[in-house]
C-alpha cells in the first residue's frame, strides 16, 4: 500500500498515508547527542555479538525499574532490531514439526519466523467482542502435546489491545498446566500505553523461566532506523541466541548501542511527550470512525494504530468499485477516498483494515474526512 501510495502522489495525486507503522516523531535530541560523542569518542569498531555491556547493563536497570524483572546482563541479547531479536528466539526454540500458537490478529513477520524454523502455525482468532485478545478458555482449547511456542504482543500490532494484569495472570495459568510451551512476549510498544501501565506475563509465579520478553528501541523512543532490539531470556535460551546471532550478524551497530544507553536511561520526558501526541489522535480517529454508520471502533489502549471492521460494506459498491473484502476495501480507500490503509487480512483478520496514527493531527482530520465521503458513496 505504501508502493501504491508513491505512485499515485508521483502523479500528483494528493494522498494521505495511513500504512506504515513508524512514529513520525525525530529522536530526542539528547539520544542524538550520546551518538555523536559515541563517534567522537571512537565508539566505531566491532562488539561483542550480545551486545556492549553497558547497554546489557541498562537493559537490565530499565527491566528492574519498570517491569520489577531480574534479569542479568548475560541473560539479555541485543541484535539488529526486535525483528532479528525474535528470529533469534524462533530459531533457537523450533524443530520442524513444532507447533506454534498464534492469536490474531498477529503481526505478520510471527508466523512467517516460525515457518521459517519448520514449525506448524495454529492461528487463535480472537475478534472486535473480545477486543482481540485471546481469553484462558480458547487458549486451553488450543494448546495440543505437539505445541511448543505462544507469540503475542501487548500493546498489539496492528489493534492497539493491551492485556490487563488480571488477563495474563490468568493466561498464565493456563500456561502453568502445560510446561512444553514457551512464550514469547512482544513488548515493543510497551511506553505506548494510554491506561494504567504496562504489565508483562514473565511477572508471574512460574513465568519467568518460560518466558522470552521482546523489546527495542524504535518504538519509544522513535529511533526506527536505529535498528536496536533485545531480548531479555533463561540464560542457556540467552547462550543459544548468541551462538546463532554469531553467525548471522555478529554484534550490532556501535554508535546506535552507545545512543540507546542513554535512551534507557535518561528522562523519560520526551518519550511521554509522544505518548500524549498519540493519546490525542487516537482519540480523534476513534471518534471519527464511530461516527460513520456500518464502521465498528474499539478503543486501542497502547500503540499507534485503529484496526475498524469494515465487514459491514462488503457486497455494496460505487461505480467501478465492487467490496467484496479487505482488500477491496483498501484499493477503494486508496483511489477514491486518496487514503491509504492496510488490509486486516495480512495480520490474520479480514473483517478489518489498519490505519496508522503516526501523523499530523492535520492529516488524521483530513483522512478521516476523507474515508467518511468514501464510505457514505457505497450502496
Amino acid at each position: 500500500m505504501a508502493k501504491l501510495g508513491r505512485e499515485l502522489k508521483a502523479k500528483g495525486i494528493n494522498i494521505v498515508d495511513l500504512s506504515l507503522g513508524e512514529p513520525d516523531f525525530r529522536t530526542p535530541d539528547h539520544i542524538c547527542e550520546a551518538a555523536i560523542a559515541a563517534i567522537n569518542a571512537g565508539y566505531t569498531k566491532y562488539t561483542p555479538v550480545a551486545g556492549i555491556p553497558e547497554l546489557q547493563e541498562a537493559i537490565s536497570i530499565k527491566l528492574k525499574r519498570d517491569n520489577n524483572l531480574d534479569y542479568a546482563p548475560n541473560e539479555i541479547v541485543v541484535s539488529t532490531g526486535a525483528k532479528q531479536s525474535l528470529a533469534n528466539a524462533i530459531h533457537c526454540l523450533v524443530d520442524k514439526g513444532d507447533e506454534v500458537l498464534i492469536p490474531t490478529p498477529y503481526w505478520v513477520t510471527y508466523a512467517d519466523l516460525a515457518r521459517l524454523a519448520g514449525g506448524e502455525v495454529k492461528y487463535l482468532p480472537c475478534g472486535i467482542d473480545t477486543d482481540f485478545k485471546l481469553t484462558p478458555e480458547q487458549l486451553e482449547a488450543a494448546i495440543s502435546p505437539n505445541s511448543r511456542l505462544f507469540i503475542f504482543s501487548s500493546p498489539c500490532n496492528p489493534t492497539g489491545s493491551v492485556y490487563t494484569r488480571d488477563e495474563l495472570a490468568a493466561l498464565a495459568e493456563v500456561f502453568k498446566r502445560h510446561p512444553q510451551v514457551t512464550i514469547i512476549s512482544d513488548e515493543i510498544y510497551e511506553y505506548i500505553n494510554f491506561g494504567s501501565g504496562h504489565e508483562s506475563i514473565a511477572q508471574f509465579d512460574g513465568m519467568k523461566d518460560r518466558v522470552v520478553v521482546i523489546n527495542g528501541m524504535s518504538k519509544g523512543f522513535a529511533m526506527t532506523g536505529w535498528r536496536i532490539g533485545y531480548m531479555a531470556a533463561p540464560r542457556v535460551l540467552a547462550q543459544a541466541c548468541d551462538k546463532l546471532q554469531a553467525q548471522f550478524t555478529s554484534g550490532t551497530n556501535a554508535i546506535a548501542q552507545r545512543a540507546s544507553v542513554a535512551a534507557l536511561l535518561s528522562d523519560l520526558g520526551p518519550t511521554q511527550k509522544m505518548v500524549a501526541a498519540y493519546r490525542e489522535r487516537r482519540d480523534h480517529v476513534i471518534n471519527a470512525l464511530r461516527q460513520m454508520p456500518g464502521v465498528k471502533a474499539s478503543m486501542p489502549g497502547g500503540a499507534f494504530y485503529a484496526f475498524p471492521d469494515i465487514s459491514s460494506f462488503f457486497g455494496k459498491s460505487y461505480g467501478e468499485h465492487v467490496i467484496n473484502n479487505d482488500m477491496d476495501m483498501s484499493m477503494y480507500l486508496l483511489h477514491e477516498g486518496h487514503v491509504s490503509s492496510v488490509c486486516g487480512s495480512a495480520f490474520g483478520n479480514g473483517d478489518c483494515i489498519r490505519f496508522s496514527t503516526a501523523t499530523s493531527m492535520e492529516n488524521l482530520h483530513e483522512a478521516m474526512t476523507r474515508v467518511a465521503m468514501a464510505l457514505a458513496k457505497l450502496s
